[in-house]
């Protein structure tokens, strides 16, 4: 299949535009593949079923391959009515701004997320609080086009998988394009892991 489209210019920083592309299911289908992440990180089958499962997911791929798209026209990451806007490599979290200016909310890591011995990966870990840090600099900054410069993470303690977690940020300063922010993630009382990071405003056309 071609699609019949003009490529995008791309370049600079571009805000996702908001589409409903994908219909009412297309979160159904991102939570779908969210879950078949965790079963092929947790199944223990018989050689059948991994042969009949395999066989499966080769006529899915098969299916939907025709419709691959670039970045710009793909739903994914556009969905704004949707978790995360629709965007399957987040952690599933949900987030506010508290009425003292900083963020809250809660994420839960789930089995495909898992590094060993019930922990979570590091590498996952970082995806979240890249997450965190960026949506607590452009909320609370108002800029919308930012980039991460640095995310440093110091592990506390294990984090778990399958449990809903909290996490906390707020902004620690600004420097002319440099944004300062610091977050928290915690189970309960026990903090679990804490980070900072600096975000660097672009200029206009800079990628």
């Amino acid at each position: 299949m071609t699609h019949d489209r003009a490529p995008h210019p791309g370049g600079g920083f571009n805000p996702p535009e908001p589409t409903d592309k994908g219909g009412p299911d297309y979160h159904r289908f991102i939570e779908a593949v969210r879950r078949l992440q965790d079963h092929a990180r947790a199944v223990d089958a018989p050689d059948e079923v991994i042969t009949e499962a395999a066989d499966r997911l080769e006529q899915l791929s098969a299916l939907l391959a025709p419709f691959d798209a670039d970045e710009w026209q793909s739903p994914s990451g556009r969905r704004m009515d949707l978790p995360m806007r629709g965007n399957l490599l987040t952690i599933p979290m949900d987030a506010h701004k508290t009425d003292d200016g900083r963020i809250e909310g809660r994420a839960r890591f789930a089995r495909f997320h898992l590094g060993r011995n019930g922990a979570v990966h590091g590498g996952s870990l970082g995806m979240l609080f890249d997450t965190v840090l960026g949506l607590t600099a452009s909320v609370l900054t108002g800029s919308r086009r930012q980039r991460t410069a640095y995310l440093k993470i110091n592990y506390r303690n294990i984090v778990p998988i399958e449990k809903e977690l909290h996490f906390d940020a707020g902004l620690d300063s600004e420097d002319g394009r440099k944004i300062f922010v610091s977050g928290r993630l915690r189970d309960g009382d026990t903090l679990l892991t804490e980070a900072d990071a600096l975000f660097v405003r672009l200029k206009p056309g800079q990628p």
